[in-house]
């Protein structure tokens, strides 16, 4: 008689992980299984009961002995393992939902790429802490960028100065040129003097330039009128947005995970890409 599946409960974050990503692209159980072991505290006792194993053969798994082929397997274990939607998609799954109940999924929480949304940046940054300690690559889309990376009580400023013996990532920074145009309308949308908001994107230029000897770090100023706001750490982003009256941490957050065809992620980081070539580096 079939084992009843009793789900597992791993932190959302380390689904996020790099590396259980990469193990989940290359369907790699046995990579799979061990990150579940790490990071969510389970025996191979455990794991067997609820993906619906014997425990000798996922211990075969976990020490590369047998492989797992079937797709039927791999729905089991994304159940048992309650992947999120996201992970699914990695394994080359459909989402829980449309899988369970045969409809096709509307709503935003269900939607492939965007897998959170949070009032503000505020209600985000724990999660963006978390992702931000182990990264290996970290974009900032900003305007001056002050409480995101220029300080040293900023949300990202820790995950450059990482203790001795630990990678550092590579960073890449854009702000807001001061001498754009564009400043001032900026300004003037926030109530602030257009003196005061060039004063915070050379202050935060100052204080990244102290960093470039001990990380690999970029930092371009473009021209464009600031919309969007970004955070990408690895394949995944944190969006938000300016506009008239508030600054871009008041704004909701999007959280946008890389999905092999999402178009939101790929058109932001296009978009990114594209900011680079054109900006003016000054770090």
């Amino acid at each position: 008689m079939p084992t009843a599946l009793v789900p597992i409960e791993l932190p959302e974050w380390a689904w996020q992980r790099a590396e259980v990503r990469e193990a989940l692209r290359e369907r790699d159980m046995g990579a799979v299984f061990r990150h579940v072991q790490q990071y969510g505290g389970a025996s191979q006792a455990r794991i067997a009961t609820a993906v619906a194993m014997t425990q000798a053969r996922v211990n075969e798994v976990i020490n590369g002995r047998r492989e797992i082929t079937r797709l039927d397997v791999f729905e089991r274990v994304a159940d048992g393992l309650n992947m999120p939607d996201d992970a699914r998609h990695l394994l080359g799954l459909a989402s829980a939902r449309d899988s369970r109940s045969g409809e096709r999924a509307f709503d935003l929480a269900a939607f492939p790429e965007v897998v959170r949304v949070y009032a503000t940046q505020a209600a985000a940054s724990e999660d963006i802490r978390q992702l931000a300690v182990s990264a290996h690559e970290l974009d900032v889309l900003a305007v001056r960028g002050l409480g995101l990376i220029g300080l040293k009580d900023s949300l990202l400023r820790s995950s450059l100065t990482r203790p001795e013996g630990h990678r550092t990532p590579r960073a890449r920074v854009l702000l807001l040129d001061p001498e754009s145009p564009v400043l001032a309308v900026r300004a003037a949308e926030i109530g602030e003097s257009a003196a005061s908001l060039t004063g915070g994107v050379m202050l935060a230029e100052a204080r990244l330039r102290e960093l470039s000897n001990v990380c690999d770090l970029q930092v371009y100023r473009y021209r464009m009128h600031p919309t969007w706001r970004i955070i990408r750490l690895d394949g995944t982003m944190f969006v938000s947005a300016f506009d008239v009256g508030w600054e871009g941490h008041e704004s909701a957050t999007y959280k946008v995970m890389e999905t092999p065809h999402g178009p939101l992620y790929r058109g932001f980081q296009r978009m990114f890409a594209s900011m680079v070539e054109t900006g003016i580096r000054t770090v």
